[in-house]
């Protein structure tokens, strides 16, 4: 996979994205501190082979993204990026997989901890998860614009569809910096925490999930990817055509009455 991606690549780095496995949820760290987690060229390749490694794994049920601290992630290394550019090579090869925001399409779930700034590829890469717990420290930023570079990893389908056009407008075109609690008020992220407590809340709602049985969890991010940014009429009827689909070929009544009685007192707990 790698070798595949070779297009990205300088033999003179050092692969800085780190894997932490407690089964069944890994944690990816992008490691570069002193570049606020700037994302070169091999690092870019080295994340996507690590997602791809771990999406193929049965294993984990759930994958969470973070940065070392103090950033999440600056966004693209450019002065990598102006070196090992060109057109010739522009083409990205073939991985298997589709790429969208700077990441794979994976199966298993995807969760964000933004612990400080996402900043233009940063963003677009937080923006891959399938939703994001952010540190009160955490900000967002697009300044695509101020450097003067085209998003292509995202940015203008993912976040009008967060935030909604006009801020994403707003973020895209004054490149100005919004604050954790500002993301949250805007749908871009789902919850705000004390820094120290990030790790903590991200871990447990990857344990939830990760309670669940992976096949319908697939499934059902499955929809949400193929059905969930639709308004016409014809949505509707092709969601419950894929729900009969699903209940026809793959529910497990068995399954079924010991998931209602877990989800029962699982409900009760929580109050």
């Amino acid at each position: 996979m790698l070798r595949q991606l070779s297009y990205f690549a300088s033999a003179r780095e050092v692969t800085v994205i780190t894997t932490q496995r407690t089964e069944p949820i890994a944690v990816v760290t992008i490691d570069r501190p002193e570049a606020r987690n700037a994302l070169t060229g091999q690092m870019m390749a080295d994340l996507v082979s690590t997602m791809v490694e771990l999406d193929d794994d049965p294993a984990i049920r759930v994958i969470i993204l973070t940065g070392a601290d103090p950033a999440f992630c600056a966004g693209l290394d450019l002065k990598d990026l102006a070196r090992t550019y060109d057109e010739a090579t522009s083409k990205r090869p073939s991985t298997g997989r589709e790429i969208r925001s700077l990441l794979p399409i994976l199966d298993t779930p995807l969760i964000g901890a933004i612990n400080g700034p996402a900043v233009t590829g940063g963003l677009e890469l937080a923006m891959g998860c399938d939703f994001l717990i952010a540190s009160h420290r955490a900000s967002f930023a697009d300044t695509h614009a101020r450097v003067g570079v085209m998003p292509g990893g995202g940015m203008s389908i993912r976040l009008p569809q967060l935030v909604g056009i006009n801020r994403a407008r707003q973020m895209s075109l004054t490149g100005n910096f919004v604050d954790a609690g500002t993301a949250c008020e805007w749908g871009l992220v789902n919850e705000v925490v004390m820094h120290s407590a990030l790790m903590d809340r991200t871990l447990e709602l990857a344990r939830s999930i990760a309670e669940a049985p992976p096949e319908s969890i697939r499934e059902l991010r499955r929809m949400y990817a193929t059905l969930a940014h639709r308004s016409d009429p014809e949505v509707y009827r092709e969601e419950s055509a894929w729900s009969r689909r699903w209940m026809n070929e793959k529910f497990n009544a068995s399954q079924f009455e010991k998931s209602r009685d877990t989800i029962i007192e699982r409900g009760s707990s929580q109050q």
